[in-house]
């Protein structure tokens, strides 16, 4: 099948460190047995995940699939968090490293990719100036050296948010950079950001779906109220709980009921 749709040696072959052996030595054998040659220029194999120092693993039970993250459904979750926080918790380690995953570090990783997704937009409202006095050649060639160095995107990400600061800098007016400099600022972080760590805007709510949100969870604050009123404290108290598992917080006053999205 491989040969059919890739040809008899294609370049890159992934899969998980568990797989190895024997798994991907014995398909060596058998495509170096049949061809005469090995199939794969290069093998990536990813390191695992781990909850509370165990590997994450159907077999152990002790896995959150994509859907739990996605909704904050699952126990061990705080809230939901969306894709791109997600891709950018996974890129945060290099893919031969064990990711150790706990709620602080998906915080962490949502509070980092806003922070940087703010600073690409901000290029857009940069005035140039006659010159600069911020150098950037240096962070292009270090997150490109990263890259090229075994896809070390840690490192990379790093250097990115050294060029954050700039960015943040150059808006304050504390420093200025050329038209040319700018352009080629924001050609790199396009590249880096969006083509090459697959990173984008996640769509905002609009403002028909906002009502819509609001007065869905309006209608659920009445019913919460309903149940109490008529001593349902078990009704009352799964309306609050499960509104709280999707990140809707609900707090009681003198005033009535006020709710908000947890961050």
């Amino acid at each position: 099948m491989s040969t059919k749709y890739l040809g008899e040696i294609f370049d890159i072959h992934g899969g998980g460190m568990d797989l190895t052996f024997p798994h991907h030595e014995c398909e060596i054998a058998q495509s170096t047995a049949c061809l005469g040659h090995e199939p794969v220029r290069y093998w990536m194999h990813n390191n695992m995940i781990k909850i509370n120092g165990q590997k994450m693993a159907r077999s152990l039970g002790n896995f959150i699939t994509l859907e739990e993250l996605f909704t904050g459904s699952h126990s061990m979750l705080q809230k939901a968090y969306s894709p791109m926080t997600i891709r950018f918790f996974i890129l945060q380690a290099h893919y031969r490293s064990e990711l150790d995953f706990s709620n602080e570090a998906l915080l962490a990783s949502e509070k980092g990719l806003e922070r940087l997704m703010n600073a690409v937009k901000t290029l857009n409202e940069i005035e140039a100036s006659e010159k600069s006095t911020v150098e950037i050649s240096s962070i292009k060639e270090k997150c490109f050296e990263a890259l090229n160095d075994d896809l070390n995107s840690p490192v990379a990400i790093a250097h990115l948010f050294d060029g954050v600061k700039i960015i943040n800098s150059i808006k304050a007016g504390s420093e200025k950079i050329s038209a040319e400099d700018l352009t080629g600022l924001k050609s790199f972080y396009h590249s880096v950001v969006f083509d090459i760590l697959g990173l984008k805007e996640e769509k905002a709510v609009d403002s028909g779906e906002s009502e819509v949100l609001t007065g869905a969870i309006e209608l659920l604050i009445d019913l919460r109220q309903q149940a109490k009123a008529n001593k349902d404290w078990v009704a009352a108290d799964k309306i609050r709980n499960d509104l709280n598992t999707i990140g809707i917080e609900l707090k009681d006053g003198k005033s009535g009921v006020e709710w908000s999205v947890k961050k």
